[in-house]
This record gives C-alpha cells, sequence and structure tokens, in this order.
C-alpha cells in the first residue's frame, strides 16, 4: 500500500518518505475500496494542509486537498466525509462544499466524529477533561447526543473516538494513570448484554511516553492507524500495524 510492505505486530512508519517525512504528520484514514488516503501535514511556518494520496491509473498520486478544516472520517458507505460537526458529499466531480451538520452539532466543539455502518455518530468535545458521546439513527430519526459511561469517560484530554463499523468496540485516546506518558490509545469491547466492557489500554507496543492518539481501522479490517507526537522536537508520524492487535486484545480481556 503507498508502496510498502504491510506490516506485522509491531506498529511500523506508514510510507516513510512519502506520507511520514521530517513534517508534522497525523490523523490517517483511509476510505472504503483503499484506494484513497487522507492524513494532515504541517510544515514548518505554514498552517496544517490536509493531503490525500489517490491510486490511479497504476500508481499512488498525491495532492493538496486544501487547509485543513477539520479532522477527516469517510462514512462506510464511501459517500460522506465527516469534518467535525460538518460534512462533504461526494459527488461525481469531487468532493461538495462543506455543510454543517445542524442541531445540535453545530453547536458543539466535535473535534473527531465516526460513523457506524448503522449510522450512529461517535464523537469528541474539545475541552480539557474530553467527553465521548453518541447519537444513533433510529427509523430515519437521528436522536439526542447521549455520553458514554465512565469506562470511556474517565481521565483527562479524552478524545478523538473511533467506532468500529458493526460498534462491536470502541477506541479512543486519554491521559489515565495507568498511561504510559502523554494520552494513550484505549479500547472497549461491546458485552453481550449491550454495555461497554472496561477501557483497555492498548499497550506499550502502541502506546509510548509521547501523545498517540487517532487510532482507527482501516475498511479492509486488516491494519489499525494511529499517529504519535513529540511536541518538545517537535515530531509527528503515522503507524500502521496489523488488526490482529486488537482481537489479540479482545481474547485477553
Amino acid at each position: 500500500m503507498i508502496g510498502q510492505t504491510p506490516p506485522g505486530l509491531t506498529p511500523e512508519l506508514f510510507a516513510p518518505g512519502l506520507v511520514s517525512t521530517d513534517n508534522l504528520e497525523i490523523e490517517g484514514v483511509f476510505a472504503p475500496g483503499m484506494t484513497e488516503f487522507y492524513f494532515v501535514r504541517q510544515v514548518s511556518g505554514d498552517v496544517p494542509k490536509t493531503h490525500s494520496f489517490q491510486y490511479k491509473d497504476g500508481d499512488w498520486q498525491e495532492s493538496i486537498v486544501g487547509p485543513r478544516t477539520g479532522e477527516v472520517f469517510i462514512s462506510v458507505d464511501g459517500k460522506t466525509m465527516y469534518l467535525g460537526n460538518e460534512y462533504r458529499e461526494r459527488t461525481d466531480s469531487g468532493w461538495s462544499e462543506q455543510k454543517s451538520l445542524g442541531s445540535p452539532f453545530e453547536d458543539i466543539p466535535v473535534m473527531r466524529l465516526t460513523a457506524s455502518a448503522d449510522g450512529t455518530y461517535v464523537f469528541d468535545e474539545r475541552h480539557e477533561v474530553g467527553t465521548i458521546r453518541y447519537s444513533r439513527l433510529v427509523d430515519g430519526e437521528r436522536q439526542a447526543p447521549q455520553a458514554f459511561s465512565e469506562e470511556v469517560n474517565s481521565g483527562t484530554f479524552t478524545a478523538h473516538p473511533f467506532i468500529a463499523p458493526d460498534e462491536s468496540y470502541l477506541i479512543w485516546d486519554s491521559e489515565r494513570d495507568d498511561g504510559y506518558g502523554d494520552s494513550d490509545l484505549y479500547i472497549s469491547f461491546r458485552q453481550d448484554d449491550g454495555s461497554w466492557g472496561p477501557a483497555i489500554n492498548m499497550g506499550d507496543e502502541i502506546n509510548t511516553e509521547f501523545e498517540d492518539a487517532y487510532g482507527s481501522v482501516t475498511p479492509d479490517g486488516k491494519y489499525f492507524f494511529f499517529h504519535t507526537i513529540n511536541l518538545s522536537e517537535p515530531k509527528a508520524n503515522i503507524f500502521w500495524v496489523d488488526a490482529q492487535i486488537i482481537e489479540n486484545l479482545r481474547q485477553a480481556q
């Protein structure tokens, strides 16, 4: 993928020299079909910009989408690009202009919003503690947002949720007492009774002393992506690893 051999159970830099460079790269996600990859790059002295790699005519081609206007998530059907509390629709000529998700989301300072195959929104809120909420789609009607339980909403800087397409697990990042440093990545598995299990730290293969965040699984279910930020250098890069790590955590719970 983008000229790189897939990783095993140890995280590796994603597409070094192409995506992961000496600049700051974060927020990497694939669209369904695995032929579009979006990420944010910030070059020193410039504003952060959203970039994309698209597979066309037998090759991966890079382009700049524009200044970063939100944290990208592509819907399961590939037709909607969510950008916090706004979105774009895919058209024959590309992505539409950004539109508001409307009330009540337009009044919430959302950083990342992801959506399941059934249309459930899971999103964060930009403040120091951080609250992750969900909003279900029932008979075509969008339900009022509700906060997850304390299994998820504990610690500080709780943010950047990723809901599995089938809603069987939730991944997010947070600073907690059992962490390895700055924010760590956590996962919770949905239980047989519909409740959410305890927050499981994704371990020292994933988490470091730095800021580890923005976890997601590729649409084909094969790889887990995240980024690590070291603000002291500063340095930020995107990593990937075999998604089998999620099943290993599920079996160990």
